[in-house]
């Protein structure tokens, strides 16, 4: 967290946060959500500005509740999650590279959706990967060794028991099957932030 951050939450303590105002989607990207697109329910509109792009990654984290939010100065500005608290991509210098421009680490779980999601979790981390990198992800999956075929992967879907594994590198790691309704709950974050409901006088 910025210096200049912490400064401002000693100072000012008390300013009310923020809900609903910010959303991160499922290939990345911080979307600020006027009223209009509340209302209407609308991811909102794509920030684009480098510093701010980065200063809202640098101050990225969570609370006690699994709610994800954005130190903004003394204010936490609670997101809205589309898919996880990270997004994760490949890249071909960096290998797993987060929408916050962190490197992921070697990831030691990973799952997939019945929709076909695959999510990857390295320590305390957990990354939906980019939904433009699926195939080429999803093209390591393997079952006893082989190439995992689309009939064998559907099968396995659909409550299968064979062992499917992700080759990573020279390591195959396990894959386990999670429904998406469930990765939430599964992963102790919210979604969709709320205030806490107030305590009665």
């Amino acid at each position: 967290m910025d210096e200049i951050v912490k400064q401002a939450i000693a100072k000012w303590p008390n300013v009310p946060h923020c809900y609903g105002w910010l959303n991160l989607d499922a290939r990345g990207h911080w979307r600020m959500r006027d009223e209009r697109a509340q209302q209407q329910n609308l991811p909102g509109d794509k920030l684009a500005h480098a510093a701010l792009l980065a200063f809202i990654a640098r101050n990225y984290a969570h609370d006690e509740r699994g709610c994800w939010f954005f130190q903004n100065g003394p204010q936490r500005v609670y997101l809205n999650l589309e898919a996880t608290p990270y997004i994760v991509r490949t890249d071909p210098l960096h290998g797993w590279l987060l929408h916050t421009g962190a490197q992921l680490g070697a990831p030691h779980a990973a799952y997939l959706t019945e929709t076909g999601e695959l999510i990857l979790r390295s320590g305390d981390v957990v990354a939906q990967l980019d939904d433009r990198d699926t195939a080429q992800a999803l093209a390591g999956l393997e079952m006893g060794g082989q190439p995992v075929a689309d009939d064998a992967l559907l099968a396995w879907l659909d409550n299968g028991v064979e062992a499917l594994t992700l080759r990573i590198g020279t390591q195959p790691l396990a894959v386990q099957r999670l429904p998406r309704a469930r990765v939430a709950g599964h992963f102790g974050f919210v979604r969709e932030p709320q205030p806490p409901a107030a305590t009665p006088a």
